[in-house]
């Protein structure tokens, strides 16, 4: 018996040892772009708008004492609690945004074809609201769109129609895992506007991971070949690479972005209830099935509510996006990105082996291959082959 479980403790030390001297992937930077050294400590959180129509609002608390670039948040199909993406949003709004959250949907009770103009007038509705606040002051002259999944397409349909819906154009969109396109007015998803309106001073960039990424890859190949207004030097496609060289191993997955922060739970955020219907008026509501979430957007939307903050989040989403605001405000083009070996950095796990880093590219027209700057000279921990394969391919218009 003694002989026995000296075994058992041996294989069990055995199995212990791996995990317990594993390295560790990078923390929050201390400072930088995606760090820590926020200037502001209160974040105020508050609605606009009604129950089923509104959007949530955050900023530092106290008045502003220069106006604050916006950051408009577009939720994935079903995502319509702004907690599911609080660490994020906490981020931006102690460093100094304006974050907006319009619920452009109502569970299993509107419909993708409404949300684009639902979304146009919850922002405008919002901005007129904060326009005379003196600790929001929006600057519309600094106006982004992060889009997570369908949130991708509705942050181009708003791009697209700017000027008609008298909303802020915006110099940066950063579309995360896009996904939903709709074919036809009849067809779940989202229908995608004429996107050659978009504004030819936009920064586009889309990403996506390497894991489930042919989807998001299709996707981001219609919207930067679609986007015919803004030049190739302003786009970008970007590849998030899994990583398991330690523990916890980083998989990105189409819920990556997610960084639950209950601190953000829209049931703690007031929104006036909606005005009692009046009985003479009649009822035109109707269900129709594409209201209901399908089953992979369930399973997306239960992921993101489970979904740790990691490296990812720091380095691969919320340094990238704080690089390509900085860029998109102050004029710069997509090959500023590029040049910058900070931009597809990684960091190191804690034995000194870097993190794969981002991977990212410009679409290439014809004639213009030789005229692009070339990225960074470094080779070290690329994508894997196949990955490699799959951007050439995306690149050059094959899936």
């Amino acid at each position: 018996m003694r002989r026995a479980l000296t075994s058992l403790l041996l294989l069990g030390s055995c199995l212990a040892a791996p995990l317990a001297y594993a390295a560790s992937p990078p923390k929050q930077p201390e400072q930088g772009p995606g760090g820590t050294d926020y200037t502001i400590a209160e974040i105020v959180k508050r609605g606009i708008g009604t129950a089923s129509s509104g959007t949530y609002v955050f900023h530092g608390a106290g008045p502003a004492s220069e106006p604050r670039p916006v950051v408009v948040f577009l939720h994935s199909w079903g995502a319509v609690n702004p907690a599911l993406y609080g660490g994020w949003i906490d981020h931006l709004a102690r460093r100094g945004y304006l974050v907006l959250y319009p619920r452009f949907q109502e569970v299993n009770r509107s419909r993708p074809a409404d949300a684009s103009g639902l979304a146009e007038t919850l922002i405008r509705n919002a901005l007129a609201t904060l326009s005379e606040d003196a600790s929001a002051r929006p600057d519309l002259e600094r106006v982004a769109y992060i889009g997570h999944s369908a949130g991708v397409l509705i942050a181009l349909n708003l791009a697209a129609g700017a000027g008609a819906s008298e909303i802020p154009s915006p110099k940066l969109i950063f579309g995360l895992m896009p996904g939903g396109i709709a074919s036809t007015e009849k067809e779940k998803g989202i229908l995608l506007r004429d996107l050659s309106a978009v504004d030819a001073s936009t920064l586009l960039i889309t990403m996506s991971g390497d894991r489930d990424y042919i989807p998001s890859d299709r996707a981001s190949r219609r919207i930067l070949q679609e986007t015919t207004g803004i030049p190739a030097s302003r786009k970008l496609f970007m590849r998030v690479a899994s990583d398991d060289h330690g523990y916890p191993a980083l998989t990105a997955t189409l819920a990556s972005p997610g960084s639950p922060k209950p601190d953000y739970d829209a049931a703690a955020i007031k929104l006036m209830p909606d005005p009692p219907r009046d009985p003479k008026q009649k009822n035109t509501w109707r269900w129709s099935a594409d209201m209901a979430l399908t089953g992979p957007q369930t399973i997306l939307t239960q992921q993101l509510g489970n979904n740790g903050t990691d490296t990812l989040d720091y380095l691969a989403f919320w340094k990238t996006f704080d690089m390509a605001a900085e860029a998109a405000f102050a004029g710069r083009d997509a090959a500023s990105l590029r040049r910058d070996p900070k931009f597809i950095d990684m960091g190191t796990w804690t034995d000194g082996w870097p993190v794969r880093r981002l991977s990212a590219d410009m679409p290439k027209v014809q004639g213009d291959e030789d005229k692009q700057e070339k990225g960074p000279r470094r080779r070290l921990n690329l994508a894997p082959t196949e990955t490699r394969q799959s951007l050439s391919e995306f690149l050059n218009g094959r899936s």
